[in-house]
C-alpha cells in the first residue's frame, strides 16, 4: 500500500474552529502530504491561500451536517465555495427524502450540486448510521446516477461513523463507477488500513496525523 497520507482528507469541521486552527491543519497537511484539507465553506478562501502551490487540495462540506437544506441553497453554497477555491465538495444528501422513497428528489439534489460544483470533484455523504442496508444501496446508486465522484459514509456528527461492512457494501454497489470515502471514527492506523483494504479510496479524519 502506498503512503497512507495520500488517502487522507485532514478535516476540521468544528463550529468553534478558529483561523489559527485552520492554519495549523494546513501546515500539517503540507508537512505530511495529505490529499486535502476539508473545512466548512466559510474557511475556503483561507485554506486556498494557505495551500497554494503545495499540491494539497482545498475541500469543503456543503449542506452540512444535516443535508436538510433546500437544493438551491446547497447548490449555491457549492458554487460559491468553488469560486473561492474549493477543489472538492462533500455534500450531505436529503436523508428524509431518501427514507420517503423520493428518489428523484434525492438524485436531483445531488445532480444540482454536481452541476454547480464543476469542475470540482463531488463526494456524497449518505450518513450510513441512519440508513438500512437497502437505503445505503439506493443512496449509492442515486449518487452514481446523479454524476457524483464519490460516495462517503458519514459526517462524523451523527450517531456513528465508518464501518468495514459499510465500506464493503458501498464498494460493491458503486463498482468502478465511483470512489468510496470512509469518515467518522477513524482513530488508529490499523483501522485506516483495514478500511482501505475493504475498498475505501479516501479517508476523512479529524486528526490525520495519528493515522500515519
Amino acid at each position: 500500500m502506498e503512503n497512507i497520507a495520500s488517502y487522507i482528507d485532514h478535516t476540521m469541521l468544528k463550529a468553534d474552529a478558529t483561523e489559527d486552527t485552520i492554519r495549523r491543519y494546513c501546515d500539517e497537511a503540507k508537512e505530511y502530504h495529505f490529499c486535502s484539507v476539508c473545512v466548512n465553506s466559510c474557511h475556503v478562501p483561507l485554506v486556498h491561500r494557505e495551500l497554494a502551490g503545495s499540491g494539497v487540495k482545498t475541500c469543503c462540506v456543503v449542506g452540512f451536517p444535516l443535508g436538510a437544506m433546500s437544493t438551491a441553497a446547497k447548490a449555491f453554497e457549492a458554487g460559491h465555495a468553488v469560486s473561492e477555491g474549493a477543489e472538492e465538495v462533500d455534500m450531505v444528501i436529503n436523508i428524509g427524502a431518501l427514507k420517503d422513497h423520493q428518489d428523484e428528489v434525492v438524485k436531483n439534489d445531488i445532480a444540482e450540486v454536481v452541476k454547480a460544483s464543476r469542475p470540482a470533484l463531488v463526494k456524497v455523504i449518505i450518513e450510513t448510521c441512519l440508513l438500512s442496508q437497502e437505503e445505503k444501496v439506493r443512496a449509492c446508486q442515486l449518487s452514481v446516477e446523479a454524476g457524483a465522484d464519490f460516495v462517503k459514509t458519514s459526517t462524523g456528527f451523527s450517531t456513528g461513523g465508518a464501518t468495514l461492512e459499510d465500506i464493503r457494501l458501498m464498494r460493491e454497489t458503486v463498482g468502478d463507477r465511483a470512489r468510496v470515502k470512509a469518515s467518522g471514527g477513524i482513530r488508529t492506523p490499523e483501522f485506516a488500513r483495514e478500511l482501505i483494504e475493504a475498498g475505501a479510496d479516501r479517508l476523512g479524519a479529524g486528526n490525520g496525523v495519528i493515522l500515519l
